[in-house]
Formats: structure tokens, C-alpha cells, sequence
């Protein structure tokens, strides 16, 4: 669902996210993975009416760890995407 869109020497991956909520200006997801705030990730926002995902740029404004977390790793993260467009 993201994908780093910085600086050609920088490092590009891709995953998926999910969409918890979304609005005009930005939308809330949950992620595997930690962004680095700032960072601007290209989205694949679905639509309702189509099956095509519409691309946006959005930059990460927060991340937050779930707290209850008890897996291995990390843990999986809330993130705060503010739309660029």
C-alpha cells in the first residue's frame, strides 16, 4: 500500500497497510512496519465506486506502537498520514 517516494539514494519498500479511518485530509492506519515521521509515502487509496486504486502522496505526521502488543517484534504501529494534494 506505501512506498518510500524520497531521494533516489534512499531505499524503497513497499507493504501493505490498514486503512482504520480516512477523511478529506488524511487517513489513520495500521502498519507492520515503522515510517519515520516526515517521511512521504506514496498511497493506493480504494474507492468505492471503482476497483481501481487511486495513487496520492501522504506524509507521516505521527506513529504510535500499540501498546498491548505481545507478539514477537515490535509490534505493529498507528500511523498518521496527512494527504499532500
Amino acid at each position: 500500500m506505501t512506498t518510500s517516494v524520497e531521494a533516489q539514494a534512499a531505499s524503497t519498500h513497499s507493504g501493505k497497510a490498514l486503512s482504520l479511518n480516512i477523511s478529506s485530509g488524511g487517513m489513520l492506519v495500521l502498519m507492520e512496519q515503522v515510517p519515520d515521521v516526515n517521511q512521504v509515502l506514496k498511497v493506493y487509496v480504494p474507492t468505492p465506486l471503482t476497483v481501481v486504486e487511486t495513487p496520492t502522496l501522504a506524509e507521516v505526521r505521527w506513529v504510535r506502537r500499540i501498546p498491548f502488543w505481545q507478539g514477537t517484534g515490535t509490534g505493529p504501529y498507528l500511523v498518521g498520514l496527512k494527504f499532500m494534494f
